[in-house]
């Protein structure tokens, strides 16, 4: 019988190599999205209303899964998930943003998971639904009435949907998210 050496050194820098050239293409795509005026979005449901988070911050959305509880943290933190191996903090971001109203019909409760560049630490935010990933235009996006420079809102702007129901159009308003401003303001406590 023979012997064999793992070199399970290689194989970490391998792993580190694909994550690198992942994150490259990434930085690529939302180049030529922004210099197109494209956006693309994340929209999800909390109450009633619809919400977006730019796609770029996330990482990938889950079904809802058990929650640990964490004692001592503030109510928003719902705990913790172990997400393949990685301890991942929830955020139930209805109650973050204080939004007391109950999703009408049918709820499939979502975990978004946030990509590294929103924090350091891996986070998830519950929502109520998510519904699909859009992309608007510059013309579609309202970002001068409800930016979160003057007001601590967390809103990078308005987007409007244009739908089709009952033979008319009309549009929907979509509340686009800074979820970086809001996770920062909240990350000592995660």
């Amino acid at each position: 019988m023979g012997t064999f050496l793992v070199d399970y050194q290689n194989q970490e820098e391998t792993k580190e190599e694909k994550f690198e050239e992942t994150l490259q293409a990434a930085k690529k795509i939302r180049a030529s999205s922004k210099g197109a005026g494209n956006l693309q979005v994340v929209e999800f449901i909390l109450g009633n209303e619809l919400f977006a988070i730019d796609l770029f911050d996330t990482r990938e959305v889950i079904n809802y899964t058990d929650i640990t509880p964490l004692p001592n943290t503030p109510s928003f933190i719902k705990g913790i998930i172990d997400l393949r191996g990685i301890i991942t903090t929830i955020i139930d971001l209805k109650e973050m943003m204080n939004i007391t109203i109950e999703a009408e019909g049918k709820k499939k409760s979502r975990i978004i998971v946030l990509d590294a560049n929103v924090s350091e630490k891996m986070i998830g935010v519950l929502v109520d639904d998510v519904l699909a990933v859009s992309t608007y235009t510059d013309n579609d996006i309202d970002k001068e009435s409800h930016a979160s420079k003057t007001s601590d809102r967390d809103i990078l702007g308005i987007i409007r949907k244009k739908v089709k129901s009952e033979g008319r159009e009309k549009s929907d308003l979509i509340i686009w998210l800074d979820i970086k401003t809001m996770i920062q303001k909240v990350e000592q406590d995660l």
